[in-house]
């Protein structure tokens, strides 16, 4: 691994370095040389050459070293990628046969700390980078999230508005379209997979069923109906449900009334708990749902629960749970 300072090397980094590369050449020439190849501009070289060439003996090799490597130490950038080769070579310098006797086993010594060091440094910087990247990563989540729950509101703002707009709807079936378009709504704003209103129709083109819609959640496939009346559902309307959810394998029932359902409906509700998840809600429940900003899925996935561990498939948002 190469040290990657961006500005320079450390004190103890270099002055291991001005130890270690005069040992890794036997000659001041060799050791102008070995600078020269890891990239030292001939500008810096050019005293030592000149001064070597006067009179050989005055300056030593680690004189030459420690002058040009104080020099590319404090060139900031600019010398970052010299630094790295130099770096580089004198890590992965392998023929310790070729150095003088007395300099072979400094030299190596040397390089291990060396190399210990800037693992060290490095490992302190893959620590430092990963705990960057850590928070990178958390903020980067609480962006998402609160970009998430800030189109979430503004969802739920406007589905309330649309809710609310219905009560001041005077005609019955234009009201019964709109209610079931909200609410179809809701639920998907939640993720809950739906299938609008449909219609089923025999060989002769006539319809057979009016389905108000249709849930999937869980894994779990719900036959939805709403009723807005002036008066509690009775246990009519909620037979004919019951009777197109037990002509379907497994499906469950969801049944939302605006104006409540009479004891007679809750009851057969009960009895068909036996074969079936039957679940009835109030619109009252969506409306504080979606004024609270709750969560959707968990209330249907609570009233599951009732029905099925309790036998009541009418359990109140508020008073049951």
């Amino acid at each position: 691994m190469v040290h990657d300072d961006a500005y320079h090397w450390p004190p103890e980094l270099l002055e291991l370095l001005i130890e270690l590369v005069p040992r890794l050449s036997r000659s001041k020439e060799g050791v102008l040389g070995f600078l020269r190849g890891a990239g030292v501009g001939e500008a810096l070289l050019a005293a030592h050459r000149q001064q070597l060439a006067a009179d050989k003996t005055a300056i030593s090799k680690y004189k030459i070293v420690r002058t040009v490597l104080s020099q590319i130490n404090e060139q900031g950038d600019t010398g970052l990628g010299v630094r790295r080769e130099l770096l580089k070579r004198a890590i992965e310098f392998e023929d310790f046969s070729t150095l003088w006797p007395d300099d072979r086993l400094p030299a190596q010594g040397l390089q291990a700390n060396v190399r210990s060091l800037v693992n060290v440094k490095d490992a302190f910087t893959r620590m430092n980078q990963a705990h960057d990247d850590e928070r990178a990563a958390r903020l980067a989540a609480r962006s998402a999230e609160a970009t998430r729950l800030a189109r979430r509101h503004a969802k739920f703002v406007a589905l309330r508005d649309r809710l609310a707009a219905l009560f001041n709807e005077a005609d019955p079936r234009k009201r019964g379209i709109a209610v079931e378009d909200v609410l179809n709504d809701v639920f998907k704003a939640e993720g809950i997979l739906v299938r609008e209103s449909f219609a089923l129709r025999n060989e002769d083109g006539q319809v057979t069923e009016q389905i108000d819609g249709a849930l999937e959640m869980d894994g779990a496939q719900y036959l939805v109906e709403i009723k807005w009346w002036g008066e509690p559902v009775e246990i009519n309307a909620m037979s004919r449900h019951l009777v197109r959810v037990y002509g379907r394998s497994e499906v469950r029932a969801l049944f939302i009334s605006a104006s409540g359902f009479t004891a007679p409906a809750i009851k057969e509700s009960e009895r068909a708990l036996s074969q079936r998840v039957i679940v009835l809600g109030e619109l009252r429940e969506l409306v504080v749902l979606l004024e609270q900003e709750g969560d959707v899925a968990n209330w249907l996935r609570e009233k599951v629960r009732i029905a099925q561990i309790d036998r009541r498939p009418l359990a109140i948002l508020g008073a049951d749970f």
